[in-house]
């Protein structure tokens, strides 16, 4: 297993989920069918009738109650069977159902042991619903190991080609970065002075009331956070006026934000998103950076899944592991150690 199971992942963003028709994903390579109550608090059942096997997400939701779209058994919240026309259902098992959790504008899903599902565990995703702060972003379904994302947004040197036209300049590649683990979190810093700013800052400093031709000191600061999470601190103010610490009227800051969920051990769900706290009111910039994000997003798909068809080719050769990787390189060993605790524990467990 690749993965942790006894963590909270973003299984979906809450507009995913309507009122009728529900919704069916894997996580962690578990099946999972969403759906809405009446009261449209969100439940989440393995996706499987127990009658004949049927994926309950190809259903409906009515009266609150997930309906199988092949013979019409209805499933409730706790994976009951409720009933089904004409038949007697008071002996079919339950299925299984996850904790979930509907917060800051996610789905968030516990695909391990239930009783450690502890909300309060759930990423602090603040930028989502704040006042002082706009998010836009989406999901895409990415064909390749989620592990490959963690190293992508972890060493950010690939800007420089992979994104060449949008936020990549040589600079990057050309000034060092530092790596540090701090209890429960990897950070991946690097500072940037006396610039030119790339394409999209030059549109952001445009948006903030800067001159975009003007010479910056540009940051980014990777946070890696269990199970999956990276959100990338990144910014640029006016070259000279103190950079990451400058005035907020001399600078452009945000927050690229990145929540990758396993969904088998060569795909992903890529929740991805940018937030920042300058015009949090203008909804067309909103809008305008989404897109814009999204392309770039984009660019980091294709480059991951030709990345994950040459390693399902070439499985017995060896990466190479460079100074430029140590973020990526800590942050697995993290992964790595949290999977290691969970499977120990699972064994004390079996052998009890």
């Amino acid at each position: 297993m690749k993965f942790q199971k006894n963590a909270w992942y973003v299984a979906a963003m809450a507009s995913e989920i309507g009122v009728e028709t529900p919704l069916g994903r894997r996580i962690c390579g578990e099946p999972v069918a969403f759906f809405r109550d009446e009261a449209g608090q969100v439940a989440a059942v393995e996706d499987w009738c127990p009658h004949r096997g049927a994926p309950m997400s190809l259903g409906r939701v009515i009266d609150g109650q997930l309906v199988c779209g092949y013979h019409g058994l209805a499933m409730g919240c706790d994976g009951k069977t409720r009933s089904m026309p004409m038949q007697r259902t008071r002996g079919f098992p339950a299925n299984r159902t996850y904790p979930v959790v509907e917060r800051h504008g996610f789905i968030w899903l516990w695909p391990g042991d239930p009783d450690k599902a502890d909300p309060a565990l759930i990423h602090d995703a603040f930028w989502a619903d704040h006042p002082d702060w706009a998010h836009g972003g989406g999901v895409y379904n990415v064909k390749a190991d989620y592990l490959l994302m963690i190293d992508n947004l972890m060493d950010l040197t690939h800007e420089t080609y992979v994104h060449s036209t949008s936020i990549g300049q040589p600079e990057i590649d050309e000034t060092p970065c530092e790596t540090r683990t701090v209890g429960d979190e990897v950070i991946t810093r690097r500072f940037m002075e006396d610039i030119p700013a790339p394409p999209f800052w030059r549109m952001n400093m445009r948006a903030a009331g800067l001159p975009e031709e003007a010479r910056v000191d540009r940051w980014q600061i990777c946070h890696f956070t269990a199970p999956s999470h990276v959100m990338i601190e990144v910014g640029v103010a006016l070259a000279g006026h103190g950079g990451y610490d400058a005035p907020a009227d001399k600078k452009a800051s945000a927050i690229v934000t990145d929540m990758i969920t396993p969904e088998t051990e060569t795909s992903m769900w890529y929740f991805w998103g940018f937030a920042r706290n300058f015009k949090a009111d203008d909804a067309a910039l909103t809008e305008t950076i989404r897109d814009g994000q999204g392309k770039v997003f984009l660019e980091d798909v294709a480059m991951l899944e030709r990345q994950q068809q040459n390693l399902l080719q070439w499985p017995q050769r060896n990466l190479l592991k460079l100074n430029i990787d140590t973020g990526g390189v800590q942050a697995r060993r993290m992964i790595e150690r949290l999977i290691a605790e969970e499977a120990g524990v699972a064994d004390q467990v079996a052998s009890a």
